[in-house]
């Protein structure tokens, strides 16, 4: 651990190393990722833009930023500790760094932790949603409806998990949030939350666990990505209804199949009736250019013993056709 009177020096060393380059990215709230690729090469994706080429870094300069990132991390980068990943103490941005012999020169990603909240307003004006899909939500939310945000990676699933998170916030202020996260990314303005994160020695599964302690009213998850799947559906499903999560698949069924193939590193019975039962909207977004769109929004109502009993609120319908 770094002592608590040497953290604003370790902040200052960080952004010496990083570049004028790198922080002015990171401070700039229209960017999503920073990567620096193996042939040296600095690409910014930014939000309406897409990626653009920022510059060039040299490996020798690209290896002493991963060293001094492992340095704040409190771990160690090298050929027998090749990958370091984390959270930076710098703005809480999300690092990924590769050294060889993993990749054949230095190489890093830093997704930066979203600073400005986007309302589902926002998202129906600049036409990654409708009208009827902000409806929905809104609906989804007011009737305490379970809600998975689908999407592949960079497609923006935690960015409208912060916008859903504040329709509950606005329409049921007084609800207790519980919010479990790997990576800090969840932004919340409620009165009454409480924010987990996963560490070392502690996974989501224990987190989940010791959120049923908690009373929570809603129960919220950064990104299902485990086992720890299982036990968040359980939790849905027994008086905790209301909840948000996020998961990486290409489209709203997908989904449904990734918390079976999820659910089954914990179980040998399948979990089809447990997740029909416990999700009941999944939203689909989708990379679409340089910006976003929501592909498909699909309800839910159970598992009939061969397939999920859906229905589809689309992003082409006759809203859009009457435009």
């Amino acid at each position: 651990m770094i002592a608590r009177s040497s953290q604003g020096r370790l902040i200052r060393k960080l952004r010496d190393t990083l570049g004028e380059m790198i922080c002015l990215a990171l401070e700039d709230a229209s960017v999503v990722e920073v990567m620096l690729n193996p042939d040296g090469r600095l690409f910014v994706e930014r939000l309406g833009r897409g990626l653009e080429l920022a510059g060039k870094i040299e490996p020798g300069a690209a290896e002493v930023v991963i060293g001094s990132v492992a340095h704040a991390l409190g771990t160690e980068a090298g050929a027998d500790s090749p990958i370091v990943s984390g959270e930076l103490p710098l703005g809480g941005h999300r690092f990924e760094g590769l050294l060889p012999p993993v990749v054949a020169a230095p190489s890093f990603t830093i997704r930066r932790r979203a600073s400005r909240l986007i309302p589902l307003d926002d998202y129906v004006r600049a036409g990654i949603m409708t009208h009827r899909h902000a409806t929905v939500l809104r609906s989804a939310v007011a009737s305490r409806m379970n809600i998975v945000i689908s999407g592949g990676t960079g497609s923006g699933k935690t960015t409208l998990a912060n916008a859903v998170i504040a329709e509950i916030v606005s329409l049921v202020p007084d609800d207790r949030l519980v919010i479990l996260e790997d990576t800090a990314e969840i932004q919340c303005a409620a009165e009454n939350a409480v924010a987990l994160h996963t560490s070392d020695r502690v996974d989501m599964a224990r987190l989940l666990k010791s959120t049923m302690r908690l009373r929570p009213d809603r129960i919220i998850v950064g990104e299902v990505r485990d086992g720890a799947a299982l036990t968040l559906l359980k939790a849905w499903n027994t008086g905790h209804p209301g909840g948000v999560a996020t998961i990486h698949a290409n489209s709203a069924i997908s989904a449904l199949r990734r918390f079976e193939q999820l659910t089954a590193e914990v179980s040998q019975q399948p979990m089809r009736e447990v997740i029909g039962e416990a999700v009941d909207l999944v939203i689909s977004i989708e990379r679409a250019g340089a910006s976003r769109r929501i592909r498909d929004i699909m309800e839910v109502r159970g598992f009939s013993g061969s397939h999920y009993e859906t229905s589809h609120h689309p992003q082409i319908d006759e809203e859009s056709h009457a435009a």
